[in-house]
């Protein structure tokens, strides 16, 4: 890892946590490591190709933060979506990514963030060849950690009807509204 990404994340992070100290009062005291490969509270989820680790979590924070580590193989995207109430960041690590934020279509490299408020609808995808890795933020935390560990579950589901109708109201049930079907940015 570049040392200007080693740098950049904990100082974002950082600056996101303080925030959220100030607004909790019964949060551990403790700091913690998770090891790479692995999830904090979550064991490593797979979604649509896509690796997710859990590295802060929202327990960890008392729901102020959470974020993941993404590895993407593929090029597959989340359809067009917002949250109701929660900022999402994205930070890549390693290939190229388009994010949509609202109508503007970003080109993120190695180094680059993009951030997408609450309210807005965005999505992206990786552009690039080989594997790709991205962090994603979300704040405050939500309910994203069960999102996912719920999605894992949807990926076994083989009757389109009924994972379509469990998708939607997965998405309804923890805050966010589908805007637009998968598409390629």
């Amino acid at each position: 890892m570049k040392r200007r990404t080693f740098l950049t994340i904990p100082l974002v992070a950082s600056a996101l946590l303080t925030d959220a100290q100030q607004s909790t009062h019964d949060r551990s005291k403790k700091g913690f490591k998770v090891e790479k490969g692995k999830g904090r509270n979550v064991e490593q989820m797979k979604v649509l190709g896509s690796t997710f680790d859990c590295k802060v979590s929202g327990k960890d924070t008392n729901g102020q933060l959470c974020i993941f580590d993404t590895i993407r193989e593929g090029q597959t995207s989340p359809p067009l979506h917002l949250h109701h109430k929660q900022d999402e960041w994205f930070y890549v690590i390693k290939g190229e990514f388009k994010v949509q934020v609202g109508d503007e279509v970003l080109i993120l490299k190695e180094g680059d963030s993009a951030f997408a408020p609450r309210k807005v609808p965005h999505t992206f995808a990786k552009t690039s060849e080989g594997v790709g890795q991205m962090m994603i933020m979300f704040q405050p935390a939500g309910k994203m950690e069960d999102f996912f560990i719920e999605r894992v579950n949807l990926e076994s589901e083989k009757d389109p009807a009924k994972k379509e109708a469990a998708l939607k109201t997965l998405w309804d049930r923890h805050g966010m509204e589908v805007v637009n079907e998968p598409k390629k940015i």
